[in-house]
């Protein structure tokens, strides 16, 4: 058998049992695409990111992210967690399939994650059948290509947020991370995010998602900095900052975790 090392973290979390899993694993090459499905299928995380040391200047790392069911093209909260365990002072730089996403610690705080990603670019537009799905009344969406085809529903408040219980096997048959937002109680903001499409009924806490919520809320708040929550059970946050077409989300990150996956 070949030792890997596994880490795995809670990310957006200032303690064990919040925020979002992830595992982390680092790998000296790439294995074969229906191994690393396997892995994230046993690991049976909303995702695990696999990464490989760079042979060009244009990144430290190449990183993938899987979760259980599929490849996807962006994940931010195991994108912090890759950071958190390969991390050693100096920024590091992921390139993936959304491009270079680069991971650095805070200058006053070294414990706080930031994590620069792209952000998405929104479109009005209707989603037949995803607000049945989620036990809304018909409305439209908000569309946000790149960001794991994020579908954003606008409801009045938080209270309203948390008491949206979907029909995942209705929204398992829509090609979209449907995301339920409203201004906050607490903070700025809060959302809950459905991806049954990719295996993941409700994420944690998702930092795709707020790749498009970012620029949904800058522009309705009038200001580019704002706190986030994602009300899921394990409940997280992000501190939030537009910088032109970037989203740079702030997170602390826990290892629960460390070992190796026996293969």
């Amino acid at each position: 058998m070949t030792p890997i090392p596994f880490f795995q973290v809670d990310a957006a979390a200032d303690r064990p049992f919040a925020g979002n899993p992830a595992a982390v694993m680092p790998l000296d090459h790439w294995l074969a695409d229906e191994v690393m499905q396997a892995i994230a299928q046993e690991n049976n995380l909303s995702e695990t990111a696999f990464t490989v040391p760079c042979d060009t200047d244009e990144a430290d790392y190449h990183l993938r992210w899987f979760t259980p069911t599929d490849e996807v093209d962006m994940c931010g909260h195991a994108t912090l967690a890759a950071g958190h365990v390969l991390s050693h002072g100096k920024p590091l730089r992921f390139l993936t399939r959304s491009g270079v996403l680069t991971v650095s610690r805070d200058e006053q705080d070294e414990g706080l994650l930031q994590l620069d990603l792209p952000a998405g670019v929104l479109r009005e537009d209707e989603v037949p059948g995803l607000a049945a799905a989620l036990g809304l009344s018909e409305r439209t969406a908000w569309l946000a290509d790149g960001c794991n085809d994020s579908a954003i529903m606008l409801l009045d408040n938080e209270a309203q947020v948390r008491a949206v219980r979907p029909d995942f096997a209705a929204l398992k048959a829509l090609p979209h991370m449907a995301i339920v937002t409203a201004p906050g109680a607490e903070h700025a903001i809060a959302s809950r995010v459905f991806c049954p499409y990719l295996g993941i009924d409700e994420d944690p806490v998702t930092g795709s998602a707020h790749a498009a919520l970012v620029p949904f809320w800058a522009e309705r708040l009038g200001r580019t900095r704002f706190t986030a929550l994602q009300a899921s059970k394990r409940s997280g946050t992000f501190d939030c900052e537009l910088r032109g077409d970037r989203v740079v989300l702030g997170a602390r990150c826990v290892t629960v975790i460390e070992g190796y996956f026996q293969l």
